[in-house]
């Protein structure tokens, strides 16, 4: 099962959930961002080995504050049915946000009351058109304590403007769910509206990754450490920080990622983490090295690559 959930996912997230306040499983559950559609197609998908699949990730316009979903608006329009042929009974979500280039939108989207109220209504009329069963925040990451304090706000209006479309409909209540930093604080040192979002949202997607980055880091380090006994930025401080803030643990769902990292090593011999390095390895810029281009290399160099290749790839 594992090699199959991990020949599915590509820059895709895949987490785990002891037990949501609204559910009786396991959750088991993917993104699937449709800007990699080239890569995999929706129709390859296993989605019986899911129960939630979330698609992203859907934009927002800086004037209208309305989503748009650029050029993947096919890809978006069919997934529901697509994955639902192989698995009627698995949930899909709308996920919006995750680009780094809409940040300032989202700033302005969530400080104005009418703007809130367009890219709200917007939101359900998408995931509705669509036949998604829920809604997903991906924003990578409020920067400020008046962020932090306008998305609080946000939440509360989108909650009620949720529960308002279900009331007045035939539709059940849209799931509604957020990404969040892996700690309660972000690099910003802005902290997050714990009240808000244990109230709000149905659960919240951890994303306890990238603690090491190539390029900006100039040694090797581990991309998603469970635990770091030198550092807090490790998941086991993360979670704790966030039950610690008040945030109950059946609201945490914990990402994990499915990609490695590459690096430029100075001395190829000294490859261990903590190695010294010049950034990504890979000419075009980017630190990611996929699944499946894990995959590739294994199988173009041998299986005694393995370990070198996940920690860093040797050059």
């Amino acid at each position: 099962m594992e090699s199959n959930i991990l020949m599915f996912v590509f820059h895709i997230f895949l987490f785990f959930q002891l037990r949501p306040s609204n559910a009786q499983d396991l959750i088991r559950a993917g993104y699937y961002d449709c800007s990699e559609q080239h890569n995999i197609k929706v129709s390859e998908i296993n989605s019986s080995l899911f129960t939630h699949l979330i698609n992203g990730f859907a934009a927002v316009n800086s004037t209208t504050y309305q989503l748009s979903l650029l050029s993947s608006e096919k890809c978006f329009s069919i997934f529901t049915d697509t994955v639902k042929q192989k698995s009627p009974s698995v949930i899909t979500l709308l996920s919006i946000g995750n680009r780094n280039g809409y940040h300032s939108t989202l700033v302005s989207m969530i400080s104005n009351a009418f703007c809130r109220k367009s890219f709200i209504d917007s939101s359900i009329q998408v995931a509705r058109l669509y036949g998604f069963q829920g809604l997903d925040f991906f924003w990578r990451y409020p920067n400020t304590k008046s962020d932090m304090f306008n998305m609080g706000i946000l939440l509360e209006e989108w909650r009620a403007a949720i529960q308002l479309e279900a009331k007045n409909s035939s539709h059940s209540e849209l799931i509604f769910t957020a990404g969040v930093y892996y700690s309660t604080s972000t690099p910003s040192g802005s902290t997050y509206s714990v009240n808000s979002i244990g109230q709000y949202l149905d659960w919240v997607h951890v994303v306890a990754s990238e603690y090491s980055i190539p390029g900006e880091n100039n040694f090797t380090g581990v991309n998603a450490a469970l635990y770091d006994p030198a550092g807090v930025e490790n998941t086991d401080y993360g979670i704790r920080e966030w039950i610690n803030a008040g945030l109950s643990a059946n609201k945490l769902v914990l990402l994990l990622p499915f990609y490695g990292n590459e690096w430029m090593l100075l001395n190829s011999k000294d490859n261990s983490i903590g190695a010294p390095a010049a950034g990504p390895a890979n000419k075009t810029g980017n630190e990611f090295l996929t699944y499946k281009e894990i995959k590739d290399e294994i199988e173009r160099r041998g299986p005694n690559v393995q370990l070198s290749i996940f920690k860093v790839r040797r050059i």
